[in-house]
């Protein structure tokens, strides 16, 4: 007798939902996508504990004829995929027809739906179909989800932080409001509106729904593209970064993906304004040919693989640090007015906008989903836009030193107003340009040692060392192998290396070139300039005089930006009168 056999089609679909259903969201996730797929203008998810006991999506879809609504919760069928090509050319969200049998087979489900033509409910228990009847010809799909793991208790136990699964059904669908916004999407938990978007094509009035007015209005908009992509959407103004990674929004075709490779490009392009560590808020669209993405990759498809990936890195990060460098980082004391917000909400009535306000929860209080990690962090600073001149828009008038406070902040001012001035970062910032434009012109001197520096590694560093010598040699390093392990350097650059620190401040940049996993040549000569522009910088409590001081600034207005240290932190904070006066109340509001 054989021991080899067919499962059933409810055991197989067991198992196929411990990979689609691993968690409370990617049900909504994938009820949302079908309603997506379906041309829905409208998606209401109604959420009763979280989901736990009931998930509801109701669409105005195209719905389903009666047939195929007993039809979807059959594995593998689908209307999105009929052959191997299609596979290569995939324009929906879905086409594995594996959501909907998974998330049957391991809840009670009720679907109603309509074509327009005929109207039909079908009732499943565990993936069993127990009841079809006719309904109503309104058209569009209403799927209900209930007592989710029911059935499959061991997966029910690892539900246990039913505010941590509302943060990722929240998360998710704040996402697809943000890459279809003209859709209107309602988020419900237990009758409390989480989120409510009008669906008018505003990506802008999106944003503002979901953050907040503070982080809309520091919102900078973005639109570029090359011969294999198109992208567009918002970036933010340095100064509002969170500490998580989860409000960078990356979209290809409508799709939400998870790209870590993506990611880093966006981090790099924010590398000199915002701390290590720290993440912008940023929505970004890519469009592209289905036919140079594979979405197949992880039964979730929030994994995606990319053909042509190094020209889409290069559109990201140059799109991103052309669109940075349309503003002046003059970080101001006070709360910038901003008019740009308000022409987006205008058109609304002020009856609908008090309506709104009482509506709308700011995600970032809601009691349930509470968590110090997804809060979002602002400096103090402020940034202001200027318009486009045929000057540097980085240009600052002289300021002139009065004083220096605890060996570290210049104050200074000019007939604008009153500066505060980090005496390292703004050192730091002057020679990290100084040093970059002398390596760029060839600048640097090749100093010949007279006694060679000697430098052993363990085998693998050596390998991965020896791999990187034309780095070496094009920062003006002359360096040979000696044996097996071991690296002479015979010629070092004066502009990495400091007198009397040959070997020390060689063996640095060797360590640099193995701490980087993903070798980035210009990000490493980056890296390589500014912690030389850092060692060779006064610091905080070295005592400087005001004449020393006014080099210093003097020099920081001739920086093409110079309003953060290479690192991300800012340089200057300005008061402006004011804003002085105002706080001392010698002029009222």
């Amino acid at each position: 007798m054989s021991k080899i056999k067919v499962m059933d089609e409810v055991l197989a679909n067991k198992i196929a939902a411990g990979e689609v259903i691993e968690k409370l969201m990617n049900v909504v996730k994938e009820l949302t996508e079908n309603s997506l797929d379906a041309g829905a203008t409208e998606i209401k998810i109604e959420l009763v504990d979280t989901g736990l006991k009931l998930i509801k999506v109701t669409d105005n879809g195209v719905g389903m004829t009666p047939d195929d609504a007993v039809l979807a919760f059959s594995r593998h069928a689908t209307s999105k995929c009929k052959s191997i090509n299609d596979l290569f050319n995939i324009e929906s969200l879905g086409f594995r027809g594996e959501a909907l049998p998974s998330i049957a087979s391991v809840s009670k489900v009720r679907l109603k739906t309509s074509d327009g033509v005929k109207g039909s409910v079908v009732t499943l228990e565990g993936g069993e179909n127990i009841h079809e009847e006719a309904s109503d010809l309104v058209k569009g799909t209403s799927i209900e989800v209930r007592d989710i793991f029911y059935n499959t208790p061991v997966r029910l136990k690892y539900i246990k932080n039913l505010y941590s699964e509302l943060a990722s059904i929240t998360e998710y669908v704040d996402k697809m409001a943000l890459s279809y916004p003209n859709v209107k999407f309602i988020l419900t938990n237990n009758d409390k509106v989480l989120l409510n978007t009008d669906g008018n094509g505003n990506l802008l009035k999106v944003i503002y729904e979901i953050y907040g007015k503070n982080i809309a209005s520091k919102m900078i908009e973005f639109k570029e593209e090359n011969e294999d992509y198109k992208i567009s959407g918002y970036i933010s103004y340095p100064e509002c970064y969170r500490a998580t990674k989860n409000a960078i929004n990356v979209f290809v075709n409508g799709r939400a993906i998870k790209n870590n490779e993506i990611i880093r490009v966006i981090v790099d392009a924010y590398h000199t304004y915002i701390h290590a560590g720290k993440y912008p808020v940023v929505v970004l669209n890519i469009e592209t040919d289905p036919v140079l993405v594979d979405c197949n990759v992880h039964p979730t498809k929030m994994d995606i693989k990319f053909s042509k990936m190094d020209t889409l890195k290069d559109l990201i990060y140059n799109t991103f640090s052309d669109t940075l460098k349309k503003i002046v980082f003059i970080p101001e004391a006070s709360v910038r007015s901003d008019s740009s917000l308000e022409e987006v909400i205008k058109n609304d009535v002020e009856d609908k906008e008090e309506e709104k306000k009482e509506n709308v929860i700011d995600l970032n209080n809601v009691e349930e989903i509470n968590d110090d990690d997804t809060k979002y962090e602002e400096s103090p600073v402020q940034l202001k836009l200027v318009e486009d001149t045929n000057e540097s828009p980085y240009k600052i008038k002289k300021m002139i030193p009065r004083g220096i406070v605890y060996k570290t902040y210049i104050i200074a001012e000019n007939e604008d107003g009153m500066y505060l001035i980090d005496q390292h970062a703004a050192a730091e910032r002057v020679n990290y340009e100084k040093t970059m434009k002398k390596f760029l012109n060839h600048e640097g001197v090749a100093v010949p040692l007279l006694v060679p520096i000697s430098l052993e590694y363990p085998k693998s560093d050596f390998i991965i060392l020896k791999s990187k010598l034309d780095v070496l040699s094009e920062l003006g390093f002359v360096v040979e192998e000696f044996g097996e392990n071991t690296f002479v350097v015979r010629e070092h650059s004066s502009l990495f290396v400091r007198d009397g620190h040959e070997k020390e401040d060689t063996a640095k940049i060797f360590d640099i070139l193995l701490k980087e996993k993903n070798f980035d040549k210009k990000k490493f000569i980056d890296h390589t300039v500014a912690t030389t522009a850092c060692r060779m910088s006064i610091k905080a409590n070295d005592y400087i005089t005001l004449s020393e001081a006014e080099y210093v600034l003097d020099e920081l207005r001739k920086c093409d930006q110079p309003f953060n240290c290479p690192h991300g932190r800012p340089t200057i904070i300005t008061f402006t009168k004011y804003e002085l006066e105002k706080m001392f109340k010698r002029v009222l509001d």
